[in-house]
C-alpha cells in the first residue's frame, strides 16, 4: 500500500523546498512530477528556476493532468503542485467546478493506486478574503474541496508557515 503526504501552505511559505528535502530523505532518486502549464514568459522563468534547483538525482516528468499515465510503482514521487493540476482541469472543463472536481478526484484515485510514496504540494488559497471575481471564488471552492479530499486520505499533512513545517496529521 502506498503512502500519501500532503504539504500545504500559502504562497512562498517554503512548501516546495520542504517537500524536495523530504523526498530526498526518503529516496536517493525521487521523481519530480511537475503539473505546471506554461502560461507566459514570467511563469516559464519561474519553472526554470525550480528545475535548476534540482540535481541529477531527480527524475523529472512534466505532466499537466494525466498523472496516472506514468507507472512509478515503488518510487517516491513529489507532485508540485495540486493547485496548478486543478487549474488545468478547471479551465479545460470551462470552469465547471463540479465536473473538474470529479475529474481530478478520479485521476488522483487512479494515480495513487500505485504502491508508491506520494508527496503532494498544494496551496491554501482560501485563507485570505473572499474574491469579488466569480471564477476565482469557484476555483477557490474546488481547490479547497480537493485539498480536503487529499488530506482525508493522507497519512501525514504538513502546514508550512513562514518556512516552518507544522505537523497537522501524522
Amino acid at each position: 500500500m502506498g503512502r500519501i503526504i500532503l504539504v500545504t501552505g500559502g504562497a512562498r511559505s517554503g512548501k516546495s523546498s520542504y517537500a524536495e528535502k523530504l523526498a530526498l530523505s526518503l529516496s536517493p532518486n525521487p521523481v519530480y512530477l511537475a503539473t505546471a502549464r506554461i502560461w507566459d514568459e514570467e511563469f516559464r522563468k519561474r519553472v526554470l528556476r525550480h528545475q535548476e534547483r534540482r540535481g541529477p538525482e531527480w527524475t523529472n516528468i512534466e505532466e499537466e493532468k494525466e498523472l496516472s499515465h506514468h507507472s512509478l510503482s515503488g518510487r517516491t514521487i513529489l507532485i508540485d503542485c495540486v493547485t496548478l493540476w486543478c487549474t488545468n482541469f478547471f479551465f479545460d472543463l470551462n470552469a465547471d467546478t463540479d465536473l473538474a472536481l470529479v475529474a481530478v478526484k478520479e485521476e488522483f484515485n487512479r494515480f495513487t493506486a500505485q504502491d508508491s510514496t506520494f508527496i503532494f504540494v498544494t496551496n491554501e488559497i482560501g485563507m485570505g478574503g473572499t474574491s469579488d471575481n466569480e471564477i476565482q471564488r469557484k476555483f477557490t471552492d474546488m481547490q479547497g474541496w480537493m485539498n480536503q479530499y487529499i488530506a482525508a486520505q493522507a497519512d501525514e499533512v504538513v502546514l508550512m508557515v513562514s518556512g516552518i513545517p507544522v505537523k497537522i496529521k501524522s
